[in-house]
């Protein structure tokens, strides 16, 4: 009892302290990112288990729910704590009759209990001494003489029987004491290492408060980096953040004129390309046509050989003089239109460098996070400067929390504390260790006992012998039964001061554990101290009283330990703001406020921006009318879509050198085929290249119409999204700068906001989280004193209780079955006469009782 004294003691005084010491509680850091407290891991477990043997603890907590099935008497302790247990003062007062006849209500089982232990107690030696005597004069069993029966042998076995069921269950109630007995002393021994571990843990929490708090206050540090990184980046980050907003409309304008620029230098050169092909293509038509002039001519006169004359080679001349219609030119690229004039265009528009006036733009409009950081310039420093002024606020906040000197305080309590049950705790072993041979000893007559029984139930058994009249049976047999007649004399003897030892571990150990510690795990208990005007009749709320002198606060225990059961900080637990308000001393709203203030007077002026200038734009309106897209494409497509020859050159020479093979040997022939042999060179190096040229002049003149055509709606379309992204420049640039500005000041003011929150809750609800205090009031009821004592000290006058209450009928039985077992002095003899049987008493031995 003394350790849990020192542990509730301790409980208490940290209460005290910690709450005058959070009084002064004040603000520290919050995480300005992504920031949490370091974990605190402490040694001693939250929850205890017993184990195997709490399977044990369950049957006994069953029993006395049925012994003691009345629910917590929370009326009646509260009306005994408010007479300040004094019930010796008018006792014949109504309120104080019904008062006691509760007491007894509520207790009736256990005083059930208790009565019969105690009449056990008292009959049980005097039933002995009465049996003792009255066996010594003969009766009751004592005489040596054995009656012969006829159900003697089913009496004898049903004895036995009886006898070995109870010596078993005796038995169980032994192995129970036992168990309980050294259960017991092992968890004293385990005492020590449960006292240090939650000594520990209490220094871990106060010695880890003011690194806590230590630790917030450094935070300011990172949040205050964060925030000058984003200050010094302003240029990317406001004016990125502008840059962006006016992206999505300004740059398509500017890609859009830029593409222009190229096209006008594209189409420059789709026409001087097409326009000297086209050159080409007429010197080589003309050539074509020079070639084929000459060829014909050629034949013509071969044709004028006397050979022509004579049939039938005649028709054979006059089809081919008919054909050589075939070898002119079929096209007319003089016919064509010169380019020169559009090229003349183009090279005039040219002349102003488009793409060097987009450029501009490009750079006008890139510029604006640059200028929003020239401009910016003396407002960061600005904010700089109220940011290192928050902090300096902060760290003085800290410095006034005279928290070391409280833990210092309190840390001196506890080592008195831990002194005085390290300086105890060895005379507890000591007193344990003389109740757990007191135990032992118990166990170990009880042991005894059930032993004389086995013995006689094993002897009397096993040397028992039908055919043996009772004078004469064996040695065997009656040391059994002298085995159980002693077992019973000891029962006797003994069995009285086990019922009293049962009865005052009974009354004790049932009522601690349904007044203390059922009330305890369902904080039932915590609600009665919790009572108004409970524990001083001057204060409402006594735990509030005690800590701020002020009862009407609504501080609870039940609300205390449970906030500490779920690690909840001081601060919050014990309502610390009515003593110390943190939201006064460190008000986020003022100082985020500082900082918005210095921000609303962000001035940014971007109102020189210019996209194009008149000269680009007027080189965009020539180029729309520089007739590109007037020029008549479709008679070069048609020109070009021609064959250069009317025939196929091939074929017509493959036709001529055919019917050449059918006239005679001689000039005409051989000037034919040599004619055809020229067609096809011509058509070799003439009519091929010229076919690949029309064709690639063909395909160019086709892509050059394709991007001509619509060439006003283009331009006029470009210009348009040019004038409508300059607008959005000139009347929306101011409202996308304060939407920006705001953003960006809001995200650094969400630093603070969130350091400083951050800082709140963790003094209000992280900091010197109590755990520990829960755990070490935990320990000292409900592990220490329910777990550790009570519940063994149950366990054991459950299991001594049952076998001492089975002595009863074991002795009864042994007593009986001793007659059966031991060695008669006398039998009852039966002899045949000639008018029947007559018996007779018959004295064998002089053994006595």
């Amino acid at each position: 009892m003394a350790l849990l004294l020192g542990f509730l003691l301790l409980l208490l005084e940290l209460c005290r302290n910690t709450l005058s010491l959070g009084s002064r509680s004040s603000t520290e850091g919050t995480e300005v990112l992504e920031l949490e407290l370091p974990a605190t891991n402490y040694e001693t477990k939250d929850s205890y288990k017993a184990g195997p043997i709490g399977g044990l603890f369950q049957i006994v907590h069953i029993f006395l729910r049925v012994v003691q099935p009345n629910d917590f008497p929370e009326d009646i302790l509260r009306k005994i704590l408010q007479k300040k247990f004094d019930l010796s003062t008018d006792y014949e007062k109504p309120e104080n009759v019904v008062l006691t006849l509760k007491i007894i209500y509520y207790e009736i089982g256990v005083i059930i209990c208790a009565v019969l232990g105690l009449l056990f107690v008292i009959l049980m030696p005097l039933v002995g001494f009465c049996f003792g005597l009255c066996r010594c004069c003969n009766k009751c069993g004592g005489e040596m003489h054995q009656r012969q029966k006829k159900n003697g042998p089913f009496l004898r076995k049903c004895f036995a029987v009886s006898l070995l069921v109870i010596s078993i269950f005796i038995s169980i109630g032994i192995i129970y004491g036992f168990v309980a007995n050294h259960h017991l002393r092992a968890q004293i021994e385990k005492t020590w290492k449960l006292a240090d571990s939650n000594f520990r843990d209490l220094r871990t929490l106060l010695n880890g408060a003011p690194a806590e708090i230590s630790y917030i206050l450094s935070q300011y540090t990172t949040t205050k980096e964060k925030a000058f990184s984003d200050l010094d980046n302003v240029q990317s980050l406001l004016g990125g953040g502008i840059h962006e907003q006016l992206r999505p409309k300004v740059i398509p304008a500017l890609d859009d004129i830029k593409a222009m620029a190229e096209a006008i230098k594209e189409t420059k050169e789709a026409l001087l390309n097409v326009n000297n092909t086209l050159k080409e293509l007429k010197k080589s038509s003309a050539q074509l046509n020079t070639s084929l002039s000459d060829v014909k001519r050629d034949l013509e006169q071969s044709l004028n050989d006397p050979m022509c004359s004579a049939p039938p080679v005649a028709t054979t001349c006059n089809n081919i003089r008919t054909s050589l219609s075939q070898l002119d030119d079929n096209t007319n690229m003089d016919q064509l239109p010169s380019l020169d004039k559009p090229i003349d265009k183009i090279n005039d528009i040219l002349q102003t460098n488009l793409s060097s006036l987009v450029q501009q733009g490009y750079k006008s409009f890139n510029d604006i996070p640059e200028m929003v950081k020239n401009q910016t310039t003396d407002i960061i420093s600005d904010v700089k400067s109220t940011l290192n002024s928050i902090g300096s606020d902060i760290e003085s906040i800290g410095e006034q929390i005279p928290i070391q000197d409280q833990l210092s305080n309190f840390m001196g309590y506890i080592n008195d504390t831990e002194t005085y049950i390290h300086r105890n705790l060895p005379t507890l072993e000591e007193y344990d260790l003389y109740r757990w041979l007191g135990g032992l000893v118990v166990c170990c007559l009880l042991t005894l006992i059930v032993i004389f029984y086995y013995l006689g139930l094993l002897c009397g058994t096993c040397g028992y012998d039908r055919n043996a009249t009772p004078t004469r049976r064996g040695c065997v047999s009656n040391t059994g039964g002298i085995f159980l007649m002693v077992g019973a004399g000891v029962s006797f003897l003994i069995c009285w001061i086990l019922m009293t030892i049962v009865v005052l571990t009974f009354v004790v150990g049932a009522n601690v554990e349904k007044l203390l510690c059922e009330p305890y795990q369902n904080r039932k208990l915590f609600q009665v101290l919790d009572t108004p005007y409970l524990l001083n009749e001057n204060w409402k709320h006594y735990l509030s009283g005690m800590v701020f002198n002020k009862p009407d606060i609504n501080l609870t225990f039940e609300q205390v330990y449970s906030d500490c059961k779920e690690n909840k900080g001081i601060y919050g637990t014990l309502k610390l703001e009515n003593s110390y308000n943190i939201s006064e001393h460190l008000n986020i709203q003022e100082h985020a406020g500082n900082i918005s203030n210095d921000f609303q007077n962000m001035k940014v002026n971007i109102d020189n921006i210019v996209l194009l200038d008149e000269a680009g734009r007027k080189n965009l309106m020539d180029f729309s009318f520089s007739g590109i897209d007037a020029i008549n494409y479709n008679i070069y497509l048609a020109e070009l879509s021609k064959a250069p020859t009317k025939a196929n050159l091939l074929s017509f020479a493959d036709d001529l050198e055919v019917k050449a093979n059918h006239l005679p040997h001689g000039s005409l022939k051989q000037s034919l085929k040599n004619n055809a042999q020229t067609i096809r060179t011509i058509h070799r190096s003439e009519v091929v290249p010229l076919e690949q040229s029309m064709s690639s002049v063909y395909q160019s003149i086709k892509e050059l119409q394709q991007k001509s055509s619509g060439l006003g709606m283009k331009v006029t379309n470009t210009l348009s999204s040019l004038d409508s992204a300059q607008d959005f420049l000139t009347t929306r640039i101011s409202s996308v700068i304060v939407e920006e500005s705001q953003k960006y000041g809001n995200t650094i003011v969400g630093y603070f906001e969130r350091y400083l929150q951050w800082v709140k809750i963790s003094i209000t609800e992280k900091i010197a989280a109590c755990k520990p205090v829960a755990t070490a009031l935990d320990s000292a009821v409900d592990v220490f004193l329910c777990s550790y004592i009570i519940d063994p000290m149950n366990l054991f006058w459950f299991g001594i209780g049952k076998a001492t209450v089975f002595l009863l009928p074991a002795l009864i039985f042994a007593v009986k079955l001793a007659k059966y077992y031991r060695r008669m002095d006398s039998e009852d003899v039966y002899e045949d006469m000639e008018n029947g049987n007559i018996g007779f008493h018959r004295h064998h031995s002089t053994q006595t009782v």
